[in-house]
């Protein structure tokens, strides 16, 4: 597909990966429709966008929202008239020893992992069926891959992620894409979501060879501008440093 008039929909585009995204593409010629719980910084991106040449909207978006997932996608066609590829990209990274049993934490993490993804594809599913064509992209992590002490829980919901994917991939095959994106190490603000101050210290020093996030944008691109016929399943960017 070429990115150029590709009307993308990209969650928790106000920061990180999303808003890397965003920016790129946007300068290779897609228009955006950027959905984050932060409007305003949302907004902002949105209003540089245009500044800079692009074609872009927003709407506010909670991803564990079935509603605000809906109502992107269909802003999506309502502005444009079409869908092209969903981006789920919003996560949440709240770790932490099992022994704290921050139960409100797991809850966000599933909620926002695992069901912001159920619903991105709730949202986009019937428009690509309805259009026959359609790229379906979810952010999973590394983490679902290689399962260290302190991210059990991010990293169970990191593989749902990876295994709801697969069984879409398959059941579109032929018709829709999906792919399942697994950065490993990069800098953005998770380490803010965090509250144990010592692990968060650690997280943040493993930020020294953390990929920019446009490593991650450039992959999205990657894997949207592929031939039709092809699909890229799963990718994995990792920083050269991280074993």
């Amino acid at each position: 597909m070429m990115i150029e008039d590709a009307v993308i929909v990209i969650t928790g585009a106000s920061s990180g990966m999303g808003e890397a995204a965003a920016r790129y593409l946007a300068a290779r010629g897609a228009k955006l429709v950027l959905g984050a719980r932060n409007d305003g910084k949302v907004r902002t991106i949105v209003k540089e966008i245009r500044a800079a040449g692009g074609d872009a909207t927003c709407r506010a978006t909670d991803v564990v929202s079935v509603q605000d997932n809906q109502d992107l996608a269909a802003h999506a066609v309502d502005t444009f008239g079409r869908l092209d590829v969903f981006v789920a990209n919003a996560g949440s990274m709240p770790i932490g020893p099992m022994d704290a049993l921050s139960v409100d934490d797991w809850n966000m993490m599933v909620d926002v992992n695992v069901k912001g993804v159920l619903w991105g594809i709730a949202a986009a599913l019937p428009i690509f069926r309805r259009q026959k064509a359609g790229h379906f992209i979810a952010v999973a992590s590394t983490a679902a891959r290689k399962i260290v002490p302190n991210m059990a829980v991010y990293a169970g919901t990191k593989a749902a992620v990876v295994a709801i994917c697969e069984g879409l991939r398959q059941e579109t095959a032929g018709e829709l894409r999906v792919t399942t994106l697994l950065p490993g190490y990069t800098a953005t603000n998770f380490a803010d979501h965090i509250r144990d101050d010592r692990l968060r210290e650690q997280i943040t020093a493993a930020g020294d060879f953390a990929m920019s996030p446009e490593a991650i944008a450039a992959a999205i691109a990657y894997a949207i501008e592929q031939p039709s016929e092809v699909n890229i399943g799963e990718l994995v960017v990792r920083p050269s440093a991280q074993a």
